[in-house]
């Protein structure tokens, strides 16, 4: 578990618990609240905001964006390629959508970072810094925050009273899946986790959601009674003061209307749902539409299993891409389409990637293994250059042929979007020391013109 700079033990004692306002791997609201307090407003005046579909596991970069129809087919494997919206461009078979709408895409066909190994390459893409290594001692010990905890820390939310970052449908599953939080900016920063179902007839925010016989009346007597048993020793310790105010804007947030609003995914028209796919991956995609729309600066959509080994009861290529795949497709294509129709899709910038890809040549499993010497990532929407391919690989999705992207690089244009100068922005770690939010990374030159 990752450090706080304040006791989570002090924050999430007593009736806020009970209320259900912390959830299992998610933050505490009222200590979101406190912390954000704090934080210095880093980001520009512009309400701009980021959903990335994580596809924790590795997807095949030859089954997806970068396909190599005229390889062997050890290396093409078991699909062909269909040509997009933008003449030389292929896509693989299975995303007939996407490749309706590449014009609204860019390809990043040559990112790279050299490892095979999901807890360090996980770590990598999702902060912008090298992870510790799976057989290391602190294996899940984060290392640096996560692009959401750090969007959260530096601007926060995009309208007052709504979470900054969110995680949905849940921020588990997958191969070491861990580094979705925020290291040492404290638990404030974490996302908030839904952890339920959005495709689901019976889905609600349990974090958001009062137990059963637990009224708003009775969360308020019981707001009331916590401030006034504690109300000597608070009286002489301004934290525990400060710590009464964030409480009670927790308690606003938790009956909120707003916030519940956002959630409430039952409220769009059949017509609009099906756009997105009546699945986890497409409802959880509206769902994240719905939460940027609302104030929501950073989602991340969680899309899990990627690891198409073939053996060790994994998917093996042909029938791990026929299950994940064509839900991505129609997710993808679904958000793009209202992002554009709700005049969001210049704000909101859409990304699309795992921790690496997949080896060149199938195994004698019929799948793919690990893969860090070239991948690809997909951007869209965020008032960006798309319609292109940037970088190549070689014939045989092996290496990177011309303009390589580093992790780093990709991060970096996260936060440009964001107007986040990540080159010039520090946070102090639990020394006190400097930590830059960026060390070598630049945002992509082709994206942002």
């Amino acid at each position: 578990m990752i450090g706080p700079r304040m006791s989570r033990r002090d924050v999430s004692r007593r009736s806020f618990v009970q209320a259900g306002v912390l959830g299992a791997g998610g933050l505490g609201l009222s200590e979101l609240l406190q912390l954000k307090a704090q934080a210095a407003n880093a980001r520009s005046g512009k309400k701009t905001s980021v959903i990335l579909f994580w596809l924790s596991g590795g997807p095949g970069h030859m089954e997806t964006w970068d396909p190599k129809p005229d390889a062997p087919a050890e290396v093409r494997g078991p699909f062909g390629a269909i040509s997009t919206s933008v003449p030389g461009i292929q896509f693989g078979e299975l995303m007939p959508n996407l490749a309706k709408r590449m014009d609204k895409l860019a390809v990043l066909r040559s990112v790279n970072h050299g490892s095979g190994d999901h807890t360090k390459s996980n770590h990598w893409m999702l902060t912008g810094f090298e992870g510790p290594a799976f057989n290391a001692p602190d294996f899940r010990e984060q290392r640096r925050p996560s692009m959401g905890s750090a969007v959260a820390a530096l601007g926060g939310a995009n309208h007052p009273g709504m979470p900054a970052y969110v995680g949905v449908p849940h921020l588990r599953g997958g191969t070491d899946n861990f580094f979705h939080y925020s290291a040492y900016l404290g638990g404030g920063y974490n996302p908030f986790v839904v952890n339920s179902d959005p495709a689901s007839e019976d889905f609600s925010v349990r974090n958001l959601t009062l137990p059963a016989g637990l009224t708003g009346a009775r969360l308020e007597d019981r707001l009331g009674l916590l401030q006034s048993m504690d109300k000597l020793k608070r009286s002489h310790n301004k934290k525990m003061t400060d710590l009464d105010q964030h409480h009670q804007k927790a308690f606003d947030l938790l009956t909120s209307r707003r916030v519940r609003e956002a959630f409430n995914v039952g409220s769009e028209d059949a017509v609009t749902r099906d756009s997105y796919g009546m699945h986890t991956f497409g409802q959880s995609a509206l769902v994240a539409r719905r939460l940027v729309e609302r104030g929501v600066t950073f989602v991340t959509v969680n899309c899990v299993p990627w690891d198409h080994h073939g053996s060790s009861n994994r998917y093996q290529t042909e029938e791990g891409s026929n299950l994940l795949i064509p839900p991505l497709d129609c997710a993808l294509s679904g958000l793009i389409d209202d992002l554009e129709q709700r005049g969001l899709y210049e704000d909101t910038m859409v990304i699309a990637m795992g921790e690496f890809g997949r080896t060149p040549r199938m195994n004698k499993y019929a799948g793919r293994d690990h893969w860090g010497r070239t991948f690809s990532v997909v951007v869209g929407c965020g008032g960006m250059n798309m319609g292109q391919v940037i970088g190549r690989s070689n014939p045989h999705g092996a290496h990177v042929v011309n303009r390589p992207i580093s992790p780093e690089d990709v991060a970096a244009t996260v936060y440009q979007h964001l107007g986040i100068d990540g080159e010039n922005t520090t946070f102090d770690d639990l020394l006190g020391r400097p930590i830059p939010l960026i060390s070598d990374g630049k945002p992509i030159r082709e994206l942002l013109g």
